[in-house]
């Protein structure tokens, strides 16, 4: 990634407490980690994940939102599931471990743990994923390059691209026209929302546009517990999580996910798109 490189220290070089106490320290013996990726954003750890890692690949990084803590970025299949380090001053603190030394922190991965976050699902840790990567350094030709006169200037040069929040898990579903309940493994990427008749299943039962969903929400007129649901045009689906934290978690990335949609195509377009849906 371009970055300058600390000298090479072995692990059994950095065991000692009194070299990493405090935030510096830590810092400097992290560059030598491979899979340290320092100051990579939560988009685009998963965006490397999803086009360039497999199943079980990870890396760590510095948590953006909470400065002082680090987070473990982890592929799980078609999902990026994002985990807190802390470092206390003295200590790495990660799930229920506690490790004194950046050594034993390093050895624990290198014995591929087993991760399971809310939803029950469990990744092995078996793919530390390089901050360098080797790259050719080929380009291609420029061979045309036309001006084109649109009278646009740099203030309609806006940056944008689609929110990458990823979730998975089991879901329990009210049928639509059978009203019973069934268990199925739902999968959260880009804009849509998918479920399946379980987790191996290779093709969704059904795909979900969150571009045309205009509500998340609680739900408590089911008679059963952490339920909410998602409201479309033609349907309101009822979900119901294992724990009311799963629920909690779901219903505050799906808001997210619409918030960014509606961001992306202004409310006129939004309401209009709602509007304009046909369900076949």
């Amino acid at each position: 990634m371009g970055r300058a490189q600390a000298p090479e220290r072995t692990m059994n070089e950095q065991g000692s407490p009194d070299e990493w106490s405090g935030a510096e320290g830590v810092a400097e013996l992290l560059q030598d980690l491979g899979w340290y990726h320092r100051d990579l954003s939560r988009h685009a750890a998963e965006a490397l994940l999803l086009s360039n890692g497999r199943d079980g690949s990870y890396l760590l990084r510095d948590c953006q939102d909470r400065p002082g803590l680090y987070a473990l970025s982890v592929r799980a299949k078609d999902s990026v599931k994002h985990f807190h380090v802390e470092h206390t001053g003295h200590s790495f603190k990660f799930g229920f471990n506690e490790f004194t030394s950046l050594r034993d922190f390093v050895t624990h991965f290198a014995n591929e743990p087993l991760i399971g976050s809310e939803t029950g699902t469990l990744t092995v840790l078996r793919h530390p994923y390089p901050r360098c990567v080797e790259e050719p350094s080929i380009y291609e030709s420029v061979r045309v390059h036309a001006a084109m006169q649109t009278n646009r200037t740099e203030r309609d040069l806006v940056p944008s691209a689609p929110a990458l929040g990823t979730k998975e898990g089991f879901l329990t579903k009210q049928g639509g026209l059978v009203k019973t309940w069934k268990t199925r493994w739902f999968t959260l990427h880009r804009n849509e929302l998918k479920y399946f008749k379980d987790q191996m299943s290779p093709e969704p039962i059904r795909i979900l546009d969150l571009t045309e969903c205009s509500a998340v929400q609680f739900d408590y007129s089911q008679e059963r517990v952490n339920c909410f649901c998602l409201v479309f045009p033609f349907r309101t689906f009822y979900l119901c999580a294992k724990t009311g934290v799963e629920a909690d978690e779901w219903i505050r990335i799906l808001r997210w996910k619409l918030a960014q949609i509606r961001k992306q195509l202004g409310p006129g377009e939004a309401t209009m798109r709602s509007q304009s849906f046909i369900f076949k």
